[in-house]
């Protein structure tokens, strides 16, 4: 009997629900009242949640939310705790973060000037390149995409240059004003990119002229006015004219035809289109038919001595060739609208390369100018 009683099997546990049963909620033990079928509708109602406030200033680590079981995940979460902790440790006062450069910013969030250490990020609150210069802001399509007051700019030096041709300016007499010029125009650029309020000041009065790359680069009229200088200082007095008008005119096509057509046709290469070549090609061949072709000629009296035009109306082949042919020179020469056409088609295709090619990277301000001038004084002096 002791045996027994010391290994009796034990009573089966008693269960307590952790929620109130029906017979815990109501006064009466063992008995349940008649109930309609709108009153158990309204117990068996699930009652939502209450709204969690996503404006309250309650930490988001501190809330009730479902946790993930995963390790990868759990550890993330662990480090973010450890980075916010960080962050509130290195805090001075609340709603305050100090970076490393001593600035305190409220709120946590970063201004511009401390997101980005160039210091003309901080005319513009803009993520995106656009907004560098504040005119470009309010003249997004005219000035920042289409760029026409640079266009503008561009296409005037090529009347400017006409000008000065017919009024009898030589080549001799405006080189020296360019370098004269090209000299307080480098300097400006050297001290405003020293000088934070110069700069400031630089781009809020020539700003619809610049690029954004000018901001913190070089400006371009300073490779404009080398390149002009060195074909008109170098080159023969024609060679050196066209060389500017090709810069000025047939750059400014290749751009404006480029953005309207460029992507319907193939990519030259990087920025370049094959839209913007054929255009460069078509508006130098119209410039160097209606130049030499009538403009020179027409100011015949202006061209002498020094000032001789390279191309004279008369393209030959070289002696050599001539005597490997067994041609003589009237055979293998040409004149007159031939000659003429020639030389057109030539300057539009030098043009065209010149702007395609990206020769180490340099403005197309210096290469355009350069590349022409030697493409065609190069021609001119083997056929010319």
């Amino acid at each position: 009997m002791e045996s027994s009683r010391q290994y009796q099997v034990p009573q089966t546990p008693r269960v307590i629900s952790p929620s109130p049963t029906p017979s815990e909620m109501s006064g009466k033990e063992g008995y349940f009242g008649p109930v309609t079928r709108s009153a158990a509708r309204k117990s068996t109602r699930v009652t939502s949640p209450p709204p969690i406030d996503e404006d309250s200033g309650s930490d988001p680590e501190k809330r009730a939310r479902a946790r993930s079981r995963s390790p990868i995940l759990d550890g993330r979460r662990r480090r973010m705790s450890a980075l916010a902790s960080t962050k509130k440790m290195g805090a001075g006062k609340k709603g305050e973060l100090t970076l490393q450069n001593g600035t305190t910013t409220t709120n946590g969030h970063l201004s511009p000037a401390a997101a980005n250490k160039n210091y003309w990020r901080e005319m513009s609150r803009s993520p995106s390149p656009l907004g560098l210069i504040p005119i470009h802001q309010k003249w997004r399509s005219f000035i920042h995409r289409h760029e026409i007051p640079r266009k503008i700019l561009h296409v005037s030096i090529g009347f400017l240059t006409t000008f000065l041709y017919c009024t009898g300016r030589q080549a001799s007499q405006i080189h020296p004003v360019l370098l004269a010029l090209l000299i307080p125009i480098i300097a400006t650029d050297v001290i405003r990119h020293r000088y934070y309020a110069v700069n400031r000041f630089y781009i809020r009065c020539l700003g619809a002229l610049m690029r954004e790359s000018e901001v913190d680069g070089w400006n371009g009229v300073i490779s404009y006015l080398l390149g002009a200088w060195l074909v008109l200082r170098f080159c023969p007095k024609d060679v050196g004219v066209m060389s500017v008008l090709l810069l000025s005119w047939c750059d400014t096509a290749a751009s404006t035809f480029g953005r309207l057509w460029g992507h319907r046709t193939w990519r030259v290469r990087k920025g370049k289109s094959l839209a913007g070549t054929i255009a460069a090609c078509i508006t130098g061949i119209i410039t160097a038919a209606v130049f030499w072709g009538w403009l020179g000629p027409f100011y015949s009296s202006l061209n002498e001595g020094e000032n001789t035009f390279a191309f004279q109306g008369a393209l030959a082949l070289p002696a050599n060739a001539r005597d490997a042919l067994g041609l003589s020179f009237a055979q293998a020469s040409v004149t007159g609208p031939l000659a003429l056409g020639v030389m057109s088609i030539w300057a539009g295709l030098v043009a065209s390369a010149s702007e395609a090619i990206d020769l180490f990277g340099w403005d197309d301000n210096l290469t355009i100018p350069v590349l022409c001038g030697a493409g065609m004084w190069g021609f001119l002096r083997v056929f010319g």
